[in-house]
Formats: structure tokens, sequence, C-alpha cells
């Protein structure tokens, strides 16, 4: 916290615009665009690259060696976020702050509306583009000022609504008004930021800040462009789709264009029963992705009581003799991975469909090298789904660098989708997905008809190949001194009630909080893949289980990472690398089973290496899958955690999710999202009874809101 124990508010010092400026600002905005990224300099940084081994921002071992340098934050559970002693905090971007000088202030009182020109809600995955100090090109060496680029993964409804209207929801019958508003809250931010004396501000002048909202037009790319089942009655010809949607985390590119994935879009559709679907492919992948009872949606925008083409779009039921005539196919252009240029804000941003359809939790590089194919590790956050892999086909050339979007094209539009299988010796396989695959050809449940089909119904392709089902994988990164991909796994319920143990999911136990117990993988786990020979597009690899979550008073078969207070931890989420402080893993947590003793929180990480922790044993009682009978599982560990290796560094404020972190490339700025504060509100009457009053404090509604955190010496955060 600072010094004074409170979250102070970062406020834009810049100087308001004349009403001169400001015309001259939007009618000269395009001419900026076109003109002024002419001058496009600087290397990307920020991903693996071997070429790039040796830039400035890599850290001596001595400073290396001072990581973890600080006291663990104790867990807890105030309504503040909570760092250690010796940082400062402030917040940078909140719900509804405006993102130029056109836009009102927010009242945040349910009244306000144009959410195109403000931060949309459930602020999530990011990162940050160095910029020139001019503001006109890249820079990505630049700490002091940059572009970033942020998702805003859903919506807590309550708070963006009057108390009136709140009184009066009805999910199967909404106004325009309120759709436009909700619709406009998710997708994605690109803001400019600039440092100055008191921090960084918003620059509220940029011609860069842009919201890309489940509304934006958005291209289609890569296999499904034209294709029959993406074609609606909006894009005929299948090349287009409306916006982007539940954008959970994210990745970038060595071209330097951010990645937004598409995560639990599945519900926010109106659908039939699928027993009533005379086409019984389009039920079996709605059984698939969405189950097969009928919805209005998670917030009835297809019921919307203006007939109107923009709410038609959220009903898939079909009513009308072609695909191209309705709104069938509308869920098929959801669930990818959108590739979005934040120094080109004209462009469209482009979904890239060669990387499959599922809920993505975030599509992160591994070692990007010369003359290499490019790869990519995606989870798919669901019980029971898979871990994927897509290699392009071209290999990595050097002089595409800085290309921006259109490189995009050559990488992410054509290239082989593989999915995980782990092994119960600690090996694996990446099985290929494709039509020429003996197992896809032959599978009795779902025939695929072209590579388009395949995609869209990624999940079943992965079922027909024999993938390992996992414990909800959710957000990878790649250690940039080891190579070895970390995967989190949040947790399962399912695990060893419904699905079978394995060396991979090797826990079933009971967990109790507040006097009533769950079970199954309750606090989740980390799991650490190490490719054959370090090399990214290898077909096979080993694994082990780099960390289990636990509460530290847990007994040795359900706290096997032996946490303690000052680390324990349970459903991990986001997790990245930081690229300044080579070695240093940032830890986050989306947690519901440990809360009655903290809320969710953000842990710094030093892990070692794949096989550092050997095999264990581990015996789980009284097993559903086994009879209810105990069952032992032998698998692969990852070494024992102490304070010199994990620590906890933040706690956040009540009912939120810690999630998406971003830094300044000198590591000595680092940017945290708080997502959805007082989510289990359920009554406006009364804001005593909000489960939190962040970052406003007072009687204030809870915001989402994006923190920056600093070291007080200037020195490197985590350290």
């Amino acid at each position: 916290m600072s010094p004074n124990g409170q979250d102070s508010i970062s406020k834009n010092n810049s100087n308001s615009l004349s009403l001169e400026e400001i015309i001259e600002s939007r009618v000269s905005r395009r001419t900026l665009i076109k003109g002024s990224l002419a001058l496009v300099a600087g290397s990307f940084l920020g991903l693996n690259s071997t070429a790039h081994a040796s830039n400035k921002n890599s850290i001596s071992n001595a400073v290396a060696n001072a990581l973890l340098d600080f006291n663990p934050v104790p867990k807890n559970l105030n309504d503040v976020v909570t760092i250690p002693e010796g940082y400062s905090i402030d917040v940078l971007y909140r719900l509804g702050d405006p993102i130029n000088n056109f836009t009102s202030e927010y009242k945040n009182d349910g009244t306000d509306t144009d959410f195109n020109n403000r931060a949309g809600d459930h602020h999530d995955g990011m990162f940050y583009f160095g910029m020139n100090d001019e503001g006109t090109a890249k820079d990505l060496n630049n700490s002091n000022r940059g572009l970033l680029c942020m998702n805003h993964e859903n919506i807590t409804e309550i708070f963006l609504h009057t108390e009136k209207e709140w009184d009066n929801y009805d999910r199967t019958s909404r106004t325009a008004a309120q759709i436009d508003k909700e619709v406009s809250a998710h997708g994605v931010s690109v803001i400019e930021i600039k440092k100055g004396k008191n921090g960084f501000n918003l620059n509220k002048n940029s011609v860069f800040n842009k919201r890309i909202t489940a509304q934006t037009p958005i291209d289609i790319n890569g296999p499904l462009q034209n294709h029959d089942l993406v074609k609606t009655k909006y894009s005929k010809d299948g090349s287009q789709t409306r916006g982007t949607l539940n954008n959970c985390a994210s990745g970038l590119t060595p071209w330097g264009t951010y990645l937004t994935c598409e995560e639990n879009w599945a519900g926010y559709f109106k659908r039939s029963n699928s027993t009533l679907l005379s086409d019984k492919k389009a039920a079996s992948t709605q059984n698939r992705y969405m189950g097969s009872k009928e919805s209005d949606g998670s917030y009835g925008w297809a019921n919307s009581k203006t007939n109107n083409d923009l709410y038609d779009r959220w009903n898939i039921i079909p009513n009308a003799k072609q695909a191209n005539e309705d709104y069938r196919n509308a869920a098929n252009t959801f669930g990818w991975v959108v590739e979005i240029d934040p120094f080109n804000p004209t462009m469209t941003p482009r979904k890239r469909t060669a990387l499959g359809r599922m809920g993505h939790e975030g599509a992160m590089p591994g070692n990007v090298k010369e003359g290499e194919p490019l790869v990519y590790y995606m989870g798919d956050d669901s019980k029971g789904e898979y871990v994927y892999k897509y290699v392009s086909r071209l290999k990595w050339n050097e002089k595409d660098r800085n290309g921006g979007l259109d490189i995009g094209n050559k990488y992410l539009d054509d290239g082989k989708l593989f999915v995980a299988k782990f092994n119960e010796d600690g090996s694996g396989e990446w099985l290929e997905l494709s039509m020429s695959n003996e197992d896809i050809k032959s599978y009795k449940k779902y025939s695929f008809d072209d590579l388009g089909d395949l995609l869209v119904n990624t999940r079943h392709a992965a079922d027909a190949v024999g993938a390992t089902p996992m414990d909800r994988p959710e957000w990878a990164g790649v250690h940039p001194n080891t190579g070895d991909i970390y995967v989190t796994l949040t947790n399962n319920s399912k695990r060893g009630n419904s699905m079978q143990l394995d060396a991979s999911n090797p826990r079933y136990y009971s967990d109790t909080k507040n006097s009533s117990s769950r079970d199954g993988n309750v606090n989740g786990q980390i799991m650490r893949i190490q490719e054959l020979e370090n090399n990214p597009s290898a077909s096979t690899f080993n694994w082990d289980i780099y960390l289990f979550g636990a509460q530290a008073d847990a007994n040795g078969n359900i706290n096997i990472s032996k946490l303690t207070d000052d680390n324990d931890f349970s459903s991990p989420d986001g997790l990245y690398f930081s690229q300044a402080s080579k070695g240093l893993m940032w830890l986050q947590t989306d947690d519901s089973a440990y809360t009655d003793v903290s809320n969710c929180m953000m842990l710094a990480a030093l892990p070692g290496k794949h096989n550092d922790g050997g095999s264990k044993q581990i015996t789980n009682k009284n097993v559903p899958t086994n009879n209810n009978q105990d069952e032992t599982i032998t698998t692969k560990v990852g070494a024992e955690a102490s304070t010199k290796n994990l620590k906890r560094f933040l706690v956040g404020p009540k009912e939120c999710e810690i999630t998406g972190i971003a830094e300044t490339p000198d590591g000595k700025t680092i940017f945290v999202n708080i997502q959805h504060p007082g989510e289990k509100t359920k009554d406006l009457k009364n804001a005593s009874l909000y489960g939190s009053n962040w970052p406003d404090k007072g009687t204030a509604r809870p915001r989402s809101a994006t923190v920056v955190i600093t070291k007080n010496d200037n020195g490197i955060v985590g350290s």
C-alpha cells in the first residue's frame, strides 16, 4: 500500500484541450496514424527470443539472486490491495474511466453509457507495448510511455445499472439501451499511458486510444475464412463477424501485436434444446461446447424489446431456410484467438482460426528462433479439457519482427494444431489434429467434413485422438532461461468423483469451508512441460507438477509442495514470466475454496527445472471413482517450496480475482488487474452491504481496475 495505508488514485494531469484542439484531434487522427507509423522503430522485446538474449533489459546474476527480497504479505480479508513494505500502489484505469476528452467522467451510479469510449469491466490479461517519447511510433524499449492492451472479460451486471433498472430486471425482456451498455463493456481496451512526476497516467489525447467491444467488426482469417460454418446473416460470405467476447488471458507476437483470447463465450447465446435441432452435427457441436439444454443466454441479449439485428445475432436457434439468413452459426465465430495491432487502430482485428476453437485461456509463444517455426501454447479452461500447441508451417524470419498485423497472416493462418497426452511415466506426446490423422478419420461420435469443421469442433477432435483431460487448463508461460512451459490447472470438482485420477491429475480430497465441504482437486496445481531437447516444435515432451495449491495446514497427501503461511494458495490462474527479471514468475489466483481465510492473491516465484523434485506417491482417501476406496497415485513433482523460491506478494480486496499482469521493459513498474471486487453483491439499496467498495471506498460501487506497483527505491519489482 501507499505510505498512508490507502490506495491512491492516479489522475490525468494533462491540460484540457480547447475546442479547436478537440476538432483538430478528431480530424487528424487517421492522417497521423497513416503518416507517423511509417516511423516504426525498435525491436520487439518481451518474447523469449534467442536473437535478443543479451538485451539491455536482462539483469545480472547478482540482481537475479536478490529476487524475492521482500517480506511476504500475510493472508487477509481486507478491502484493500495489500503489497509488501517498500512498495507503492496507484490506481490507473477503472471501470467506466473515459479514454478521451469527449466523454464525461464516470458517475458510477448506473446512469453511465457510451462504453465504446470508456474502460470496460472485468479487467483481465494485458501487455505493455513501449512507444517513443513523441508518442508517434513503437519504441518497445521505452519504459516511460507506451500502449497498454487489456482484456475486459465479463461484467458484474448489477453495478452497470440503476437501482430502478435492477429492481425491474427481466432476462426474458431486456431494453436495447441496457443490452448496448453490457455488450460494449466487454472486449478490449488499447490505451496510451505516460509516466510523469506522479507516476503513470492515461493520456486522453492519444490517437491510439480505442475500445474493441463485443460489437466491433472483426475479420475471420485462416481456414475458416468464407467457410459455410461461419456464414451468417451479417456476413453471408463468412468473412467477418461482430465482436470479441469473454476475453480472458492474452498473448503477443514477435511482430509487435496483441493476442486476445475468447474463453467462456458459449454461455452468451440463446439456444433451444439440442434435441430439437434437425441438423444432428450442429446438435453435437452444441452439446460439446454449450450443453444440451435450452437457454436465454447469460444476460438475455437476444431478448431485446427492440426487434433489431444487433440483438437477433445472439439467438442461434435456426429460423430461416439457409444458414446465411439467420444466426445459427454466430457461436461458431467465437472461441478464437484474436489479433490486434495496437499501433494501427484503424485496422480491423482478425480472428486466427488455425489456432482452434475452444475456451481459450491464452496463446503464449515458445522461444523464438530464426529459421524455426513459431509455437504457441494454449489452455482450454473447462473441467476435463485439454492443453494445446500450435506450430506454424513457415519458419521465423527476423525481417518480420516489426511487420504488424499482416505478418500474422503468414504465421498464424497456416500451421499445425496439437493436443497433449500426458503419460503415466512422466512422458508426453503432442497429437496432431488434422484430417490425415486416422483417429480423427475413424471417429464414431463426430464425422469431420474438412479442416474448417475440425477447427470449429476442436474439442471433438481432441476427444478423438485420446488427449488427456485436465483440471481446467488456464494460462501458460515459458521460462525465459530453461524453456520449460508452465500451465495453471485451476481446480476440478469432478476429479475423483466422475473423472478418474491419473498421474497428471493425481489428487482427490475433501476441503471444509464455512462448515460446508467440497471435494475433488479443490486447490489446483501447475503443470510443467519440458519439450524434447528443448525444441518447442518437438512431438514429445516430459512433464512434472511444479506446484500443488493447498492450505498450509493440510496433510502431506494434499500439501505436497510443503506450502507455509507465507506462500500457500488456492486455484492458480494467471501466470506470467518477467522478461526484465529473468526467471521471476508471477502467479495469480481466482479462488473460491480458500476465501474464508484470504482474498485472492498474487505470488512471486523462482521456479527451478523440470524433474527437480523426483517421483512421489500420493494416497487419496475414499475416492468415488475407485468404489470409495483409497487410491495411491505415483506422479512427478517439482521441488518443495520455501520462502526462497515462493512468496506472497499481493492480496486483493474483497470478492475479487487477481488476473492480468504486465511490466515495463526495465521491470521497475508492473501493472496488475483487480477483477470484479464485490462480485457477490445482490442488492443496490444498501451500500454497506456491497461485497466491496474498492477502489473508491466509502459507499461507492466497486469497480474492476488496473493498479500500478513500483518499488520505493526505484528498483526492479520483486527484488
